[in-house]
This record gives C-alpha cells, structure tokens and sequence, in this order.
C-alpha cells in the first residue's frame, strides 16, 4: 500500500517552495543576521577595547605630564636648595595631591638597584621630556620604595573556572604605573602608582565605556586590569557581590593575549558568566607582555534578545505551513490511487514474485506513462536475473580456483622465507668463522699429540722445569677446542637444539661473546659483561645465540674506530610477566630516529654491501616465535642500544 509515505511525499512535493526553499531562504536570512549582529557585537567590544587602551594611555601620560610639571615648579627648585627634609615634606605633600603612592629623587648611582622594568623608562627620559610606562615590582621591591605597598598589593588567588592550572596560591607582585622626570645634575625624579586594588581608575574607565548601559538595573559592562593572568583590579563581581579581585583568565585566553601576543576578540567565559569579551596585552618598556586590559559586556542579554527574535519568525513559519497542509492533501488525494497500485505491485517484487506486474492504469497522465516504463523495467530485471545468475555461477568457480592459486603462492612464500632465514644464519656463521678460522680441530689434535709425545721425550726434571708452558699450551689447546665446539653449536639448525629449550641467559651471552671475540678484537673493541640472577626462559638456543651474535657484530661494527660493547642480563617483569631480559650497548654513532624505526623491516641496512638486512627481522621474528620482544633505543653521537626479553619458562610451561 502507497499509505502514509508516499502522501506525505506528495505533500513534500506540493509544498517544496515553502518547506524547502522558504526555510533554506529564511535559515540562510537568519544565518546571515546572526553573523552580523555578532559582528556588530564583536565591533562595539572592540570599540570598547579601543576606548579602554586611549584612557590607559592617556593615565599614564597624564602621570608623566605631572611628574614633569612638579619637577619644573619653582616650588620644587626652592626644596632642592633647602635642606634634605624640606625636599622630602614637599615631595610627600606632591605625591598626596597627584594620588601616587611614592614620589621620590632617585640618584643616577641608584639605578642598578632599580627592578629591571623600570630602568628602561629612566633611560626613556631625557631632557624635559619626562617617560612613562608599566613595570612589576617584586614584594621587596614595593616596600622598598614604601612600607606596606607589598601587603597592598597581595592578592589570594581566588579558584577559577577554566583558568590553567597553577601552583601559588597568592599574587605577591605588584603593577606599578611608573613615571620618570631626568633632573639635571641630580638623577631621576620617580613616581608610581601600584594598579593592584586601584579601584578608582577601573570605574572611572568603566563608567566612560558603560555610561547608562544596563539590563534589569544591573550593569552589565566590566573592565579589569591583569598581572599576568590574575585580576588585580576590576569591577567584575563574585556570586556575593564583591570584586573578583585574585580570580584568573580562562587558559585559552592567556594563551592567545599573553603567550602569542594577539588581542581576543569573541565571547570568553568570565569567572561566573559568559561575556562578549576584549583583551589586548599589557606591555613594559622593553616590550614584554606582563599583563592584559579588559572590557567586555554580558553576553546573555543580548543572546537572549537574539533569540526571541529567531523564535518569532520561526513560529510565525511554521503557523504558515499548518494552514496550507490541508489544502494540499486535498487537491493532491487524486494521484495516491495509481501510486498504491505500483507499490503494491513492488511488494511482490520484493518478496520475489518476479513476474507481478502493474498492468493497464485508467490515467493517461504523467503517472499512466511512469507505471508503463515501470512494467518494462520488471521485465528487463527478470531477464537480467537469470543473466545473473549465471554469471554468479561462473564467478564462484574462478574465485575458488584463484583462492587455490593464492593458497599455492602463500606457501611458496613461507618456502622462501624459511630460505631466507638459513641463509642470513649461515651468513652470520660467515662472518663469525673468519676470526676464528685458524682454530679448527684438526691443528689441535696435532698440537694435543705432539705434547704427549714431548712430554715423554723429558725427563722428570725438564718436565718440572718446562711445567708451566707446558700447562700453558694445554690450556690454549682446550681453548680452542671450547671455541670449535661453541661455533658448531651455533651452526646446528634449531631442530636439533630443542631436547633443552630451558637456556640460562648469561650463559648464552657467554657462548655468544666467545664466537665474536676475535671480530671485537679486531676491531678494538672491550667487551663489558654484567649479568644479576635471571630466570631462565624457553627458547632453542641456537636461535638465542643467533640473535645475541646478530645483535653483537652489529653493535661492533657500529664502533668504527673502537669502543666499549657492553651486555647486560637481568631479570624483568613486563606487564606483569616475570621474565629474563638483556641489553646491548654500544660507543657508536647512533641511529636517528628515522632509520630507528625501519632498523627491523626486511632487508634494510646501513652497511651497503656488507649485509642483506636480514638479521634484524629474522632476529625479531625469532624472538617473537619464542613469545619474546626485541626493542631498540638510540641517541645520535652517544650509541645504540638494544633490549631483548623473553617472559620464564616457568610461565610459558
């Protein structure tokens, strides 16, 4: 049955001017509203901003200019003449009449006991010109041009939602706005005003950005002044009514105005609301940023206006399309009978009556030709069915015969590696044997019995005395033997080593460092053993020894000019895994961290024609066939270093 999705769909289709294209239009109307009633907001913010940064300017000058015209008062002559107290009352009843909390002379000695901030506006003044600027005194540094500027300007640093996170619990320093006037011949005239709990020059700013905006009787315009990312002065208000003084700026404001330097234009979230907000860095002379100035105005007001607007035309949308849906349905009831029929007749395809067709449809129209093209369509897709199927059949077929052909090529592959791996074995073997190649069994055996013989040629005497090279030549002898027998061990395939899978780990270091001894010896390099009690872990040891001396000649061969290769064996639990661990240090060059990463991919090597790049991958894989890792670590000019780690053979039991 046709129902209820396909009068609706006609319904659609009746309507689509108003509920397609009137919403599209009207959604694209508001969009763009809203876009610029935020730009607008984004402009007066900054507008404000603007205003706020000319009456901090014009505070600080202001400062500069009555520093300046103290300093060129008669008044100011006639007390440098008279005695040091007539200079310091007359400096003092000054600095009560500007509103500063210090004014005094400052000798030119005095300058390197100054905070580094406020040098650079001494040096700015010259000649009449008097200088001005921002700087931030260190607790001492307040008492130390007048007592109790220090306790002034504390601030506890009040929790703040979203602010970054931060270890003092308190903001000692203080912001200074600092004016200097150059006396000639007696230093520096110097007056500041310390901006932490300043409260009149925030509401004098706040009251010319703000003048006679409210809403529901509350202001909704704030100002703030920031040390760093802390309030030090602001009219922005707590949950009890009192200034948010010691509260902090969200991180990704501080981020963006103090770490890279950018004003903050858009809506930040203000310790307990959110406002449609402006920040611009506070700079010193030297023109590092030391805190930011802030206005901004509530951001729910507006919004809330903004909003009412949208819902009104929204509403009145919506009451237009109610009023036209019966009217449509009506005039379009003549077309749902055809179309009931069609997809009554798709039914039955579904279900897979192939042969169901629509027939004859008493209209002629538009809808009478769609159910004939309708019937045709069937009639094709039945015989594109049994084409189909066909197909399907012929396609099962090559696909099995091509999954038989991909089974072939697989284990041809696994043939291969398994190659592969005896060949890098072999020439890891290679490479060990032309150290020790003149230590072969058969020169022993001649040495063995040509002592025997020379021992039964002396007599008792001669053999006493000639008894310690005689039991030096035996021992060398033995010697080479252990290190035949250990390099026939090595060659053994791991088939023929697994009756003992139980292997102590110092021992195989051991093993291995005897079979490139020579290789370090040519190579000048000392070889350095540390081994702690391990457990011992289950692996063919053949396959150890071939991973230790892969691992050993690399190391080696990494140290061109000689070095030290240390080895380690230890025990470590991983993951909770008690298991037995060594590691492989060596002097070399080191590995950047690039090559690092491709060190065990299949035939990658630094050692153009010395090697295949083999020895790595099949070291790894014969690690991890043994339920081990092998990892590596590198720092360029300090060495490599590589860890292998089985888990104990207790536990893989």
């Amino acid at each position: 049955m046709i129902s209820t999705s396909v009068r609706l769909r006609v319904l659609l289709l009746a309507l689509l001017p108003l509920v397609v294209l009137m919403p599209f239009l009207l959604g694209l109307t508001m969009v763009r509203w809203v876009e610029q009633y935020n730009d607008l907001l984004i402009a007066k913010v900054q507008s404000d901003l603007r205003v706020a940064e000319q009456f901090f300017g014009q505070i600080e000058e202001g400062q500069a200019q009555n520093l300046a015209a103290v300093a060129q008062s008669t008044q100011f002559r006639a007390a440098q003449t008279d005695d040091a107290s007539a200079l310091s009352d007359y400096l003092a009843a000054e600095q009560a009449r500007l509103g500063l909390d210090f004014l005094l002379m400052m000798p030119e000695s005095g300058n390197a006991a100054l905070p580094a901030s406020v040098r650079p506006i001494l040096e700015d003044a010259e000649g009449d010109m008097p200088s001005a600027g921002l700087a931030v005194f260190e607790p001492a540094e307040l008492d130390a041009f007048r007592a109790g500027l220090a306790e002034r300007a504390r601030l506890a640093i009040v929790p703040t939602q979203a602010a970054r996170p931060l270890e003092k619990s308190e903001e000692l320093r203080g912001m200074v706005i600092v004016a200097a006037q150059r006396i000639e011949g007696a230093g520096y005239l110097l007056g500041g005003r310390l901006l932490n709990r300043s409260t009149d020059i925030i509401d004098r700013m706040n009251t010319l950005i703000y003048r006679g905006e409210s809403a529901e009787g509350e202001r909704t315009g704030t100002t703030t002044i920031f040390l760093d990312d802390v309030r030090i002065s602001t009219n922005v208000r707590l949950f009890e009514g009192s200034r948010a003084l010691g509260t902090r700026v969200s991180e990704v404001v501080w981020r963006e105005v103090l770490q890279n330097g950018r004003p903050w234009l858009d809506r930040a979230f203000v310790v307990n609301d959110w406002y449609i907000s402006g920040y611009v860095p506070l700079t010193d002379k030297t023109g590092a940023r030391i805190g930011m100035l802030y206005t901004g105005f509530l951001e729910a007001p507006v919004t809330i206006a903004r909003n009412r607007t949208i819902l009104t035309l929204i509403l009145a949308f919506i009451a237009v399309i109610i009023a036209t849906v019966p009217i449509f349905l009506k005039l379009a009831s003549g077309v749902f009978a055809p179309l009931e029929q069609m997809s009554k007749t798709m039914a039955r395809v579904e279900a897979g009556a192939l042969e169901a067709r629509i027939g004859k449809i008493r209209t002629h129209d538009e809808i009478g030709a769609v159910a004939g093209h309708l019937d045709r369509l069937l009639d094709q897709v039945q015989e594109r069915d049994a084409e189909l199927r066909g197909a399907a059949d012929n396609l099962n077929a090559l696909v099995e015969q091509r999954t038989l052909e991909l089974r072939e090529t697989n284990r041809k592959l696994e043939e291969t590696f398994s190659q592969l791996v005896l060949k890098e074995k072999l020439a890891t073997l290679g490479e060990v044997t032309a150290g020790v190649a003149h230590e072969i069994n058969n020169p022993v055996a001649v040495i063995q019995g040509n002592m025997e013989l020379l021992r039964d040629s002396l007599s008792p005497e001669q053999q006493s005395e000639l008894k310690t090279e005689l039991d030096l030549i035996d021992t060398q002898t033995q010697r080479i033997s252990v290190i035949t027998a250990k390099l026939l061990n090595f060659s053994r395939p791991g088939e023929l080593s697994e009756g003992s899978p139980r292997v102590d780990m110092a021992a195989a270091v051991a093993d291995a460092l005897v079979l490139v001894a020579a290789d370090a010896a040519k190579g000048e390099v000392s070889l350095l053993k540390d081994h702690a009690p391990a457990p011992l872990v289950k692996i063919v040891e053949s396959e150890l020894q071939q991973i230790l001396v892969n691992l050993f000649i690399n190391a080696i061969q990494a140290m061109q000019t000689g070095g030290q290769l240390r080895v380690r064996s230890y025990p470590e639990t991983r993951e909770g895994v008690a298991g037995s661990a060594i590691s492989v240090t060596d002097t070399g060059s080191g590995i950047t961290p690039e090559r690092l990463d491709q060190v065990f991919d299949p035939f990658f090597t630094t050692k153009q024609a010395k090697g295949t790049g083999l020895g790595l991958s099949i070291s790894l894989d014969l690690a991890g066939k043994a339920g081990g890792t092998l990892t590596a670590e590198s720092e360029i000019g300090r060495g490599t270093t590589f860890f292998l780690w089985f888990p104990a053979a207790d536990i893989l039991s």
